[in-house]
């Protein structure tokens, strides 16, 4: 437990932090388990809940740091975090709407996947030292200018005006990757610290008891903690 309320406190004050959560069974009911990621420091919780509630717990409702996480509307709670919305989730669903359109239908999601694709590129081109700083932010400001076009209009096919309201409420959260260096354009540390845990659901489906819950957060974040840090389990 006092090395479980460290890594906490390192997560709370954490600059970067990447949460996600997962479906999680305790006692045969329906749980979940979040995952919050910091480049020092993982933490695992178990909770009855998907909602707000969980990180405000860990990190309070006036955490200030960056954000980085896939749309999930919880998150929007924390106003005064500077957000990252997941690229690789609006990927794909750019190409599951590409996959169902029609006609005219099929041009929104298209420039949306051919923008996010660009300010990839951008950023591997900037990490590469190909590009300057003011060029980087010649070329955000023209990827914005890109995003306010195509959100101009409302769109008739009902699928893209909602992937269109997503991006107008997350308007100012897609290219923070490119004005924040060291923020990544995806939630993938948050995926890749789920992914165990996912694989250990499969074999034995959850905990039975909430006791046993508890202890199996405490653990995870031990262990990914010291597996973040290069340090030996056996030996702490």
């Amino acid at each position: 437990r006092p090395a479980h309320h460290e890594i906490l406190v390192v997560v709370r004050n954490s600059t970067r932090v990447y949460p996600d959560e997962t479906g999680w069974k305790v006692g045969g009911r329906l749980h979940w388990l979040w995952a919050l990621v910091t480049d020092l420091a993982t933490a695992y919780v178990i909770r009855d809940s998907r909602g707000h509630d969980v990180p405000e717990e860990f990190l309070g409702l006036d955490y200030d740091g960056v954000m980085g996480h896939d749309g999930w509307a919880p998150y929007d709670f924390f106003k005064q975090a500077l957000h990252q919305q997941c690229v690789a989730h609006l990927l794909r669903r750019c190409i599951e709407l590409l996959e169902h359109a029609v006609g005219g239908a099929v041009s929104f999601p298209r420039k949306v996947k051919g923008l996010l694709q660009d300010a990839l590129d951008l950023r591997d081109r900037r990490d590469a030292g190909t590009v300057t700083p003011h060029g980087i932010a010649v070329a955000t400001g023209r990827l914005q200018n890109r995003l306010d076009a195509l959100l101009a209009n409302r769109r008739m096919d009902v699928a893209n005006e909602r992937l269109a309201k997503h991006l107008r409420n997350h308007h100012d959260e897609l290219f923070t990757f490119l004005r924040e260096p060291n923020v990544e354009a995806t939630n993938w540390p948050a995926e890749q610290a789920i992914r165990p845990s996912t694989a250990n659901r499969k074999v034995w489906g959850g905990n039975r008891t909430e006791r046993g819950a508890e202890a199996q957060g405490i653990l995870l974040s031990i262990l990914r903690t010291l597996w973040q840090r290069g340090a030996n389990a056996i030996d702490f």
